[in-house]
């Protein structure tokens, strides 16, 4: 990287000098007892604390920066009082915090036009509107109203300043439409930042490379930006989102959602990775942040010389890029009912859920079910009448179905907080003057299932030992998972480490992972939801993996009570395995195209694995025969468990340092303890 881009990394990242210029923490109440006391409608409230935080806002220039808006204010504006928050959580089920979050925008919506004409068209349309709705287009225009006036107080300090390149661009966007690629970071940049303004979040940047790539191809083509000229403007763009990410909502800093798509397959069957692509992959290779967290579509025609670039990424720790195989998600989204056409444009969601950008009012991570507790409960209670094994897994049939239809029970009357301002860049929202809040085009709910190969491996011991050869008997094994085995080591041990397990390509353990998600699969088969959408079954587990451990008892595997569950789709912490490949061959052999919301297989690769270039080819390679074999995502993490106890006990001389959590990256030093025990525990394999 350039010494420029190096000195404004040490700057924003390392130093964080930039947070000198943030103000005082306000009273983030301020404005929702005001709304309380005249009674305003949500949408108004929406509208007024959008327009409220940006006014907030005090523009500043830090030196060598040549892309603005930097956020001042830590303190996000409330819309409701804790009495109101109160009642409504009484009324409705409030998603997380009631904010709408978790979508893609469109925003070429607003980024091939302009704010101004926008807003003009806004006024204009309201005009000829009555009540309600004129009501509500005036109160989009008054957001980008301030949007446009933030931008004039900027564009007024740059001259001020003297900084004549930021004025210039500033007189364009983002009143008007950019007109070359630099201008086109700027209009993103300031459309990005107003979401996190209107109390948004988890705002997932969407397909990157295809929607600023004719900017980038006119500026090439034109001589305006040489190679070498436009890494550097990714890379200071790829800096914005590690500004303010610190003031974003999460669960632990790292976890913003900011993900970012690069790749994928044409319907006419090409590819659509293009120049724009490669650069995104080195400027995050270069860099070495958490943000943008890089995903990567692929297919059967993604040139090898991608996979090699995101093993690159790979080996320098960033626990990114996460695959996703085209060749199965598409298909899979065209049989949940998306359009061909925007199953084409599919990306993720902050994590990993497939999502629509611009169309899609999904919530894909709206609960979660126990594919273990399930295993555990059947054997628990019904392992004595159950005479066959076919018995048992029946009853456990029927706890996955009984799971999901009261976790959807729970779900009933879902209220979310108005987003006028995200509704502008959903499509069929801005046409018709609807707040997304309410639905847009694909309204479905996904829900996670959490501890997978626990559940396949107490199943499997269950068939071998105990309906198999009968060397365990059902009252021996009873009163083991009863008393937490804590009479019975042999047992512990046995269960824990000689049964058979997933992700050893064994087809005593692997039939059983088949069998359990198509179970889940067809448990959500034909529901819908109150929005009319249908429920996506996907194997990821957010933070459940942790939640769902706390309170299982201890389960037929060898696992013992309230021990950690694995991360997403991937084998128990306690498999002794026999390597990466036999894991791929295990973790392909499900329908993953039938739970396809998401949830990829995560594989912790000890570091030496990428200590040169040759073992760099050699993790590309194995990232491709996973998604040849049929896997649908897969995410890998290079770590060495000395270096990470190394960092816990001295996390000064380590600061900078990454990992993957579940679908998100973070500095390790910075997480809760709880999620640093469990990337510990992880297991480093080798090829």
């Amino acid at each position: 990287m350039t010494e420029r881009i190096a000195e404004l990394r040490r700057f924003f990242v390392e130093q964080r000098a930039h947070h000198a210029a943030r103000q005082p923490a306000r009273d983030a109440q301020e404005l929702a007892r005001i709304f309380a006391q005249g009674a305003a409608p949500d949408v108004q409230r929406a509208a007024q604390r959008h327009s409220r935080m940006l006014a907030l806002e005090m523009p500043v220039i830090f030196p060598q920066e040549r892309l603005v808006f930097t956020r001042t204010n830590p303190t996000l504006l409330a819309l409701f009082t804790p009495q109101e928050m109160d009642a409504l959580r009484r009324a409705h089920t409030l998603h997380e915090q009631g904010e709408v979050c978790n979508i893609c925008v469109d925003y070429t919506r607003l980024m091939d036009v302009g704010l101004q004409a926008a807003k003009d068209s806004l006024l204009q349309r309201a005009q000829h509107e009555h009540g309600e709705k004129a009501a509500y287009l005036r109160l989009q225009a008054d957001i980008l109203t301030a949007i446009l006036e933030l931008a004039r107080r900027y564009h007024d300090l740059a001259v001020q300043e003297g900084r004549d390149d930021i004025a210039r661009m500033l007189s364009r966007v983002p009143a008007y439409a950019p007109t070359t690629f630099p201008e086109a970071l700027q209009m993103f940049r300031i459309l990005h930042f107003a979401m996190w303004l209107g109390g948004n979040y988890h705002n997932t940047v969407g397909r990157f490379d295809q929607f600023m790539y004719p900017y980038f191809a006119a500026d090439m083509q034109s001589g305006l930006l040489s190679r070498d000229a436009a890494l550097e403007w990714i890379q200071e763009f790829f800096l914005t989102f590690n500004r303010d990410s610190d003031l974003y909502s999460g669960m632990q800093q790292g976890d913003n959602g900011q993900s970012l798509m690069l790749g994928g397959l044409n319907p006419d069957g090409t590819d659509s990775s293009n120049e724009l692509t490669e650069l995104c992959l080195t400027a995050s290779l270069k860099l070495r942040l958490i943000d943008p967290k890089i995903n990567l579509r692929v297919h059967k025609n993604t040139p090898l010389s991608l996979y090699r670039l995101g093993s690159e990424l790979t080996r320098q720790g960033l626990g990114f890029p996460q695959y996703a195989n085209d060749e199965v998600v598409i298909p899979a989204l065209i049989r949940y009912g998306y359009e061909p056409a925007d199953a084409y444009n599919y990306t993720v969601a902050a994590c990993w859920e497939f999502i629509i950008p611009g169309r899609g009012m999904d919530i894909p991570n709206i609960g979660a079910i126990s594919l273990a507790g399930a295993v555990q409960q059947a054997v628990a209670q019904e392992l004595m009448a159950c005479d066959t094994f076919d018995d048992l897994l029946q009853a456990v049939r029927r706890n996955i179905h009984e799971q999901v239809h009261s976790t959807l029970d729970s779900l009933c009357n879902v209220y979310l907080f108005p987003a006028p301002y995200l509704s502008l860049m959903m499509d069929g929202c801005a046409q018709a003057g609807q707040d997304v809040s309410l639905g847009c085009k694909y309204n479905n709910y996904g829900l996670h299932g959490t501890g997978l190969s626990t559940a396949v491996d107490a199943l499997a011991a269950v068939r071998a030992w105990v309906y198999g050869d009968g060397s365990i008997a059902k009252q021996q094994l009873l009163n083991a998972l009863a008393t937490d085995y804590a009479d019975c080591p042999d047992l512990l041990a046995r269960l824990r480490f000689d049964a058979p397990k997933m992700g050893n390509n064994d087809p005593l353990a692997d039939d059983l992972a088949v069998l359990l998600l198509d179970a889940f699969a067809d448990a959500v088969d034909g529901l819908r939801n109150e929005r009319g959408g249908i429920i996506r079954a996907g194997t990821g587990s957010a933070m459940y993996y942790l939640w769902h451990a706390n309170d299982l008892p201890a389960t037929a595997d060898g696992r013992r009570a309230g021990e950690a569950l694995a991360a997403n789709y991937s084998p128990s912490l306690f498999a002794r395995l026999k390597g990466p490949v036999s894991i791929l061959q295990s973790f392909a052999k499900p329908d993953l195209g039938r739970v396809c919301n998401g949830g990829p297989l995560t594989l912790e690769l000890h570091d030496t694995m990428l200590r040169n270039d040759q073992a760099v080819a050699k993790v590309a390679q194995l990232v491709k025969s996973y998604m040849d074999m049929g896997g649908h995502q897969l995410q890998l993490n290079a770590i060495n468990r000395d270096t990470l106890l190394e960092a816990r006990e001295n996390p000064g001389a380590h600061r900078n340092l990454i990992v993957r959590v579940w679908g998100w990256s973070g500095y390790f030093v910075e997480l809760d303890p709880e999620y640093q025990d469990h990337i510990i525990s992880r297991t480093e394999h080798a090829v």
